[in-house]
């Protein structure tokens, strides 16, 4: 069965639909917004309530033929491409390359086997390199009816100007914090709780929530701690650098990252609040690097050291 949609995917979900309904829906859609907020989960809502034969109040059914294939994930119709693995089979790739594209033309050029609509899903979208870009624009340039196409991106940056014009494009943004709030408390969060790691998470309540429920904002004070022993020369780099590999290190830099934000924030312009800020380019470069073969250990401990570097002369500045 599919997860019930939340008050922000089910807006989004019923302008799609309305917009299919009046004949609206480009053949190309491109459904933006931050990881997590629920994209993908209304694409499948939406393929669904197309794919049906006897849609009910404005979604699947879930017991014609159609559902049924979709629900164990054989309906001809639809195609999902996301990563694969590599050639040797030992680990999934970290973009969608060619191949994988040229498969969407030669399947989107078929007519549709149940003879409905074609539904093919991209995601994420962000990761398509350039040459499978340039397959795709090929696609996007020869619409055909009945097909529909639709590119699901957290980072729409990352995809190349011809083929974003050449889609629809649909913003999910993170609700109203009211919405945010009422949401996280029904899950039977307090409102204290809920309120500090909405914060936390700027607003992105699916991160909140699993910040809660999975000790994230529990790691997230002991990262601003470690942050603080490291100003105050009570730690060493390398000893921080440690700890931080045995969590997930992404996570332990993105906190650090948003945590310098908030201090230079409560800071008036100066010297200090622009180390900080220099420091929140520095961790995310280190957040992509992370993603590289390159020893984690050592990328974490030399930005920790810059850290120290900037902070410990700052920090010895405001000591009495």
């Amino acid at each position: 069965m599919m997860a019930a949609l939340t008050d922000w995917q089910s807006e989004t979900y019923t302008a799609l639909r309305d917009a299919h309904e009046r004949g609206q829906l480009g053949h190309a859609t491109l459904l933006t917004g931050p990881a997590q907020i629920g994209k993908r989960l209304v694409a499948d809502t939406l393929a669904a309530y197309i794919l049906c034969h006897q849609p009910q109040s404005g979604f699947a059914c879930g017991q014609c033929r159609a559902c049924q294939l979709r629900l164990a994930g054989t309906h001809p119709d639809l195609r999902v491409v996301t990563f694969e693995l590599n050639k040797e089979g030992t680990k999934l790739r970290t973009e969608i390359v060619i191949d994988q594209l040229r498969a969407v033309s030669a399947s989107l050029a078929l007519t549709p086997q149940m003879g409905g609509a074609q539904i093919v899903i991209v995601d994420p979208a962000d990761a398509i390199n350039h040459a499978a870009a340039n397959a795709l624009l090929k696609t996007l340039e020869e619409p055909m009816p009945n097909r529909y196409l639709w590119l699901l991106a957290a980072n729409p940056g990352n995809l190349p100007q011809t083929i974003r014009s050449r889609c629809q494009k649909i913003e999910m943004p993170v609700p109203k914090r009211e919405s945010a709030m009422a949401w996280l408390k029904s899950s039977g969060q307090s409102a204290e709780a809920a309120a500090a790691a909405l914060t936390a998470a700027r607003g992105h309540p699916v991160l909140a929530r699993d910040w809660l429920a999975n000790g994230g904002m529990a790691l997230r004070a002991r990262i601003d701690n470690d942050l603080d022993l490291l100003a105050q020369s009570k730690r060493l780099p390398s000893e921080v650098a440690e700890a931080w590999m045995q969590e997930d290190p992404d996570l332990c830099v993105r906190f650090a990252a948003e945590l310098a934000v908030d201090r230079a924030a409560a800071l008036p312009p100066s010297n200090a609040g622009r180390a900080l800020a220099t420091w929140f380019d520095e961790a995310n470069r280190a957040r992509a690097l992370l993603r590289t073969p390159v020893r984690p250990n050592l990328i974490l401990t030399e930005l920790l050291v810059d850290w120290c570097r900037k902070m410990v002369p700052l920090n010895k500045e405001r000591r009495p």
